[in-house]
């Protein structure tokens, strides 16, 4: 017993250095997790734990945005353990956030896409959101409208419109993810966008666009021609 916690405390001796000599950069996905739950978890082996949730999970960001029940039931895991991977996500997801919230959208636009992908290209449900911007076209409001099953979330026009009047949004960005990881949009997809375009239209509401965020990438309707 006394030589195992030994090599334990030597190895994450070695992750410490190695991580304050050099940063996270040449850590692999497992040691990243590893070196973070250790502080959560001082006796157990979380190597073994963080290799768990990754093939759980399949990748460090299908980690982070997991639902916590679905963590804390990994072994070695528990409520403490899931919690503090979610507040590692919650700080990664502000500090982007921050980023958008800064500058005008329209001239911050990848900013925007790493934000919208650290929070929604994981997901296991689609989530639909709006981003309602003022007349310089900065972040006024990141609203999310529905939340549904693995395939289907329910957006209805006139709540996007009228949720945009309530807000004085000069414009506003539709968003949602595809938990399948395809961002291809589809004819519903296509369709709603442009109903929602007709709807704006008349009342001074702009759509810039349309982002469709998978974990293959994401998909801009604008960009594609289909609005």
């Amino acid at each position: 017993m006394g030589d195992e916690a030994s090599d334990t405390a030597g190895h994450r001796a070695r992750l410490r250095s190695r991580l304050l000599d050099h940063g996270g950069e040449g850590f692999h996905d497992y040691e990243l997790i590893e070196y973070y739950l250790f502080n959560v978890i001082p006796r157990r082996d979380t190597k073994k734990i963080a290799k768990e949730l990754l093939r759980e999970f399949g990748t460090i960001g299908g980690v982070l945005t997991a639902d916590a029940t679905a963590l804390a039931r990994v072994d070695g895991m528990g409520d403490t353990s899931a919690a503090a991977l979610k507040i590692a996500h919650a700080v990664a997801i502000r500090m982007l956030k921050s980023e958008v919230a800064q500058r005008p959208v329209l001239s911050n636009w990848q900013s925007l896409l790493d934000y919208l992908r650290a929070d929604m290209a994981h997901r296991a449900t689609e989530c639909v959101r709006v981003l309602h911007l003022d007349s310089r076209n900065k972040l006024i409001l990141d609203d999310k409208m529905s939340e549904g099953t693995i395939d289907q979330a329910v957006l209805h026009p006139r709540e996007v419109i009228k949720r945009a009047l309530e807000m004085s949004a000069a414009s506003i960005i539709l968003v949602h993810n595809h938990p399948s990881g395809d961002p291809q949009p589809s004819r519903a997809d296509i369709d709603l966008t442009r109903t929602i375009v007709a709807a704006g239209k008349p009342l001074g509401i702009a759509v810039h666009d349309h982002l469709v965020i998978g974990t293959d990438g994401h998909a801009s309707l604008r960009a594609m021609g289909l609005m």
